[in-house]
């Protein structure tokens, strides 16, 4: 072997580690976010992420699922930081030392939509729980998500309160779409279905159709959003410094103000209350 082919060689390695390198620390300057379709299709994260990612560095990777989904994703470790609207289940992840600590971030709340024709009579009625047993003994027609999100999960607690079991009229006028909410509001529409849903996905959805707020202000409606980043030492892959960064920004006043700034229509979508 020749001196200039040896170091025609080791000039082809060099470049090669070189090349590695900087691959590795792209692959270094993303995190992944396992969120809710209603933090994506409000249009939340493409109003605070670029500003998050100036000011840090890191871009920031969304898969918007039920939040069931988004817990199971991360559970399994497909992910760096947990950002859902179901607190039970939230606390549950932390206790089984899937995440590392539930912070606070942000709520706004939900509400239930009907045809403006109101063929239950539950306008204006500011009990969920009453309202969805009256949309029953109607027999009304009603969409729900039914794929196990936090909506999913907040209606299914309303419907015990009101001590009804829906899934027994499943297919007649109660219908299970397994989908995100945009397509259980397009159902809604389409069959002038009652349905519960986010504010923040509501205000943003453009196919209201006859669609119309009917019951809303009960203090059930809450729903409050958390923030957890996943377990490092369950899962060494985790990014833990970069997803703490980002949870970081969140609580802090440039992040809870980014969340509080957003609007559409002149409407507030999410309040934060970060601790």
């Amino acid at each position: 072997m020749t001196k200039r082919t040896l170091c025609n060689i080791l000039a082809t390695l060099i470049l090669s580690l070189s090349l590695f390198g900087a691959a590795a620390r792209a692959d270094n300057a993303f995190i992944l976010v396992q969120s809710t379709t209603s933090t994506q299709n409000s249009g939340l994260f493409d109003h605070i992420l670029p500003q998050f990612t100036e000011a840090s560095g890191i871009e920031v990777r969304v898969v918007a699922v039920g939040t069931g989904q988004a817990i199971r994703n991360a559970a399994n470790g497909d992910g760096d930081v947990l950002l859902v609207h179901a607190e039970s289940a939230e606390v549950a992840f932390v206790a089984d030392g899937l995440g590392v600590e539930r912070f606070d971030l942000m709520y706004n709340d939900f509400v239930i939509v009907g045809p403006s024709g109101d063929p239950a009579a539950v306008m204006g009625m500011t009990n969920a729980s009453d309202a969805l047993a009256m949309i029953a003994e109607s027999g009304s027609a009603f969409a729900s998500r039914g794929d196990d999100s936090g909506t999913h999960k907040k209606e299914r607690s309303l419907w015990q309160e009101a001590g009804v079991d829906p899934v027994v009229s499943s297919g007649d006028w109660y219908q299970e779409t397994g989908s995100g909410m945009g397509a259980t509001l397009n159902t809604a529409s389409g069959m002038g279905a009652y349905a519960l849903t986010d504010r923040a996905t509501w205000i943003a959805f453009e196919n209201k159709g006859d669609l119309v707020i009917a019951v809303e202000g009960d203090d059930a409606l809450f729903n409050q959003y958390g923030v957890i980043l996943v377990n490092p030492q369950r899962f060494e892959h985790v990014k833990s410094d970069e997803g703490q960064a980002f949870i970081d920004w969140l609580l802090s006043s440039d992040g809870q103000n980014a969340i509080g700034a957003y609007q559409l229509d002149g409407q507030q979508l999410f309040f934060p209350n970060a601790k």
